[in-house]
């Protein structure tokens, strides 16, 4: 909760012997009964003021809509959570590196018995701060350089540049942040960047050059966002063994799309969860703004977590999505969905499953449709080493992963690709260990026994390492 200072509206007086005199010399005087304390708690009070010291830069209009709820308050107690709420409204800011509370009696000629000054005491950050990290992403990693500037213009606004160098990926970009004066939920952001990938499983080099405008904003209980994004793509073989498949589609290509994400989090940890569910739904229209590549795109995204009997917890989750080319023009390979791996379907090699070109090279091209489902079951470890220190950072995990990618004919109808969907599906089953690496990613080792396998398949059986941000 932080420091929250609070005085009592009536000091009680204190007693002791005087310095250099024995108490035993002291007669006793006859003490006179004090006047019950009164109790604070129901006590009615009035926020007469709030004050806010150590303000430099940040403009006083946008904390008027942080700590207006503090004049709201009715009691002592009232005011101790109300205050605490906009400590806590203060900091999520972003622009202030301490806040402290003070809570005191009221002073000066205009000041009620029952009145309260309320200071909030703050510390801004610099104008400048770099960091250095590393980061974990779906099984890769990379080390991060990033340059902010906080409170830019006075009112919480941020921009930040980062370089990205990964196993796979290699990026940088600009962004500029900027939240609604009462409402950090409701932002908008604006970003350029350059992101160049390997793609092994397809032969494929991709670099992109963008810039999008997004929007973030609550309604009820959901998050939504808007984003309009524009990439210039340019994509190129990795390795001369590349099939032609994959060499037709090198060159550059221009994407202007208009996408809409709804997510619905429940959940008490987005790595490692005990309970809560989430809900994610994506779309995204591309050729209507412009660009070469048209197409309509839709995935979910659905988990749901139950704790059990012995600190166990049940998990299910469902992925799936379709890709709808609008026109006579063929979906690109940089746009379909891909499948398999230690974070997906495990047992099955890093996106090695489904549609393949033809020839020694075998590179996968991705689909137009998919979906995937897990069972998980996580439990503490045998005999419990570590309890309530570093041993509850590792869980048991039996699983059951099942799948299918293909590429559909979008003439046959819903029925029919339902139906394509449902045939040689990929499934695997196995069991092994959880590490949470806070709430930023987690390592998996698990030993994995694929079932399902399909001509051109690559699969992992037996000992299999995942890490990563977003597992099935």
């Amino acid at each position: 909760m932080g420091t929250v200072h609070a005085r009592s509206l009536d000091p009680l007086p204190m007693h002791g012997p005087e310095l250099g005199v024995q108490t035993d010399d002291i007669e006793a005087p006859e003490i006179e009964q004090e006047p019950k304390q009164e109790v604070l708690e129901n006590k009615d009070v009035v926020v007469q003021r709030v004050h806010i010291d150590g303000l430099g830069r940040t403009k006083e209009d946008l904390l008027t809509y942080e700590i207006s709820e503090v004049f709201r308050a009715k009691n002592l107690i009232d005011v101790m959570r109300k205050s605490h709420e906009a400590r806590q409204k203060l900091l999520r800011l972003g622009i202030f590196r301490k806040v402290e509370v003070v809570i005191d009696t009221s002073r000066g000629e205009d000041a009620l018995p029952n009145g309260l000054d309320v200071t909030f005491e703050v510390t801004e950050l610099r104008r400048m701060t770099g960091s250095y990290n590393t980061m974990v992403g779906n099984n890769e990693g990379s080390m991060v350089l990033g340059l902010k500037l906080p409170n830019v213009f006075g009112r919480a606004e941020k921009m930040t540049f980062q370089f990205s160098y990964g196993t796979k990926e290699t990026s940088y970009g600009l962004s500029f942040f900027k939240p609604q004066p009462g409402h950090f939920e409701r932002n908008i952001s604006l970003n350029v960047y350059k992101v160049t990938g390997q793609f092994p499983w397809s032969s494929l080099r991709e670099t992109d050059r963008g810039v999008s405008a997004e929007m973030s904003f609550p309604v009820w209980k959901t998050n939504q966002t808007l984003k309009w994004e524009g990439v210039w793509r340019e994509l190129g073989c990795l390795a001369r063994t590349a099939s032609f498949a994959v060499r037709e589609e090198s060159g550059h290509s221009l994407k202007s799309s208009l996408s809409h994400a709804m997510v619905i989090d429940t959940r008490n940890s987005s790595i490692l969860p005990r309970k809560g569910g989430l809900l994610k739904i994506h779309q995204e229209l591309a050729g209507y703004t412009g660009g070469d590549a048209s197409f309509l795109k839709e995935d979910f995204e659905i988990q749901l977590n139950k704790t059990l009997l012995w600190d166990s917890v049940l998990s299910a989750s469902l992925w799936g999505g379709l890709l709808l080319p609008i026109g006579d023009k063929p979906t690109s390979i940089a746009d379909r969905f891909y499948l398999g791996g230690p974070t997906s379907i495990r047992g099955f090699s890093m996106y090695s499953m489904g549609p393949q070109s033809e020839g020694m090279a075998g590179d996968y091209l991705g689909g137009e449709g998919y979906w995937a489902g897990g069972l998980h079951l996580y439990t503490p470890l045998p005999f419990r080493p570590g309890r309530g220190g570093f041993g509850d950072l590792f869980r048991t995990h039996f699983f059951l992963n099942a799948g299918n990618l293909c590429n559909l004919n979008y003439g046959e109808g819903p029925r029919a690709h339902l139906k394509k969907l449902a045939e040689c599906i990929r499934w695997s089953y196995g069991l092994g260990i959880v590490l949470r690496l806070g709430n930023i990613a987690r390592l998996e080792l698990n030993y994995c026994i694929p079932m399902g396998v399909q001509s051109g398949d690559r699969i992992c059986d037996g000992v299999q390492f995942g890490a990563g941000i977003r597992f099935l």
